[in-house]
């Protein structure tokens, strides 16, 4: 098996595309289109490059790949036959516009159920309405519809999340609000307590306080993906709180008062 057959081969285990698996190990993804695909050249053959000492280091330090594989030394890939899948490291698949930057997935409330089995799915997240935003940038983002009111009244049923991409248990911030999506309860939205750490798991709760959504854990080893909630959209308009609606009438009987001065005065 030549060395491109055997990085493909990598990359397909790990149920990652070029896009995703080139930022897991630090290269560009050109860089990795060269090597498994190959440049197209004049007389309809592709000219692969050959892998240097150097990514082929960071393809074992980073995907835990047993250097005897890459010198025909041994079939099997992993040191750690467990460590072909990545976990919170980077989202299995990222896809991108023309100019080969990341797009922002919409998954709407539609598109919720078949997500816990479609995430790691190249043509499931191609499916998927893509868009950019020019103030999210720096990361991987992507955009959740939410549905019910267990986050009201912070955010509401239809509302669109934000979120960027979390890839360590450790940057997960108490009191924040994070899209969770875990293997038991699928994609959910709520206000996180770190406890990784102590307890290897996850303390979720709504800002909802009608007694309808309990505190509840998630541990570790269930979570698949975790999002930090950077922006989100809202339908509703707020209601006016009693401080403007007092200054509402301040303002009309200013004006009424100013009306009136007017009219004496002329």
């Amino acid at each position: 098996m030549e060395i491109h057959d055997k990085i493909k081969r990598i990359i397909d285990e790990m149920k990652l595309n070029n896009n995703s698996f080139a930022k897991l190990i630090g290269v560009t993804s050109t860089t990795i289109d060269s090597i498994t695909i190959g440049r197209l050249q004049s007389d309809g053959e592709r000219k692969r490059t050959k892998p240097g000492f150097d990514l082929l280091q960071s393809i074992i330090t980073h995907c835990n790949v047993d250097p005897d594989y890459f010198f025909g030394n041994s079939d099997e890939i992993f040191t750690d036959k467990s460590s072909n899948a990545v976990s919170l490291h980077i989202p299995k698949i990222i896809t991108v516009n023309e100019e080969g930057d990341e797009n922002i997935n919409f998954v709407g409330v539609k598109a919720r159920a078949g997500y816990l089995d479609g995430y790691a799915d190249p043509e499931y997240m191609e499916s998927l309405p893509s868009f950019s935003m020019p103030m999210l940038k720096n990361g991987t983002y992507r955009c959740f519809e939410i549905k019910g009111n267990s986050m009201s009244t912070t955010i509401h049923d239809g509302d669109y999340l934000f979120g960027k991409y979390v890839d360590n248990f450790d940057d997960i911030l108490d009191g924040r609000i994070y899209v969770i999506v875990s293997k038991n309860d699928g994609v959910v939205v709520k206000r996180v307590l770190n406890r990784i750490r102590e307890s290897g798991k996850l303390i979720l709760k709504s800002d909802n306080r009608d007694g309808n959504y309990p505190m509840y854990s998630i541990y570790a080893e269930d979570i698949l993906e975790v999002w930090y909630a950077s922006m989100y959209a809202s339908r509703q308009m707020p209601d006016p709180v009693n401080i403007y609606e007092k200054l509402h009438a301040l303002e009309s009987k200013y004006y009424e008062l100013e009306e009136s001065l007017k009219k004496k005065l002329n």
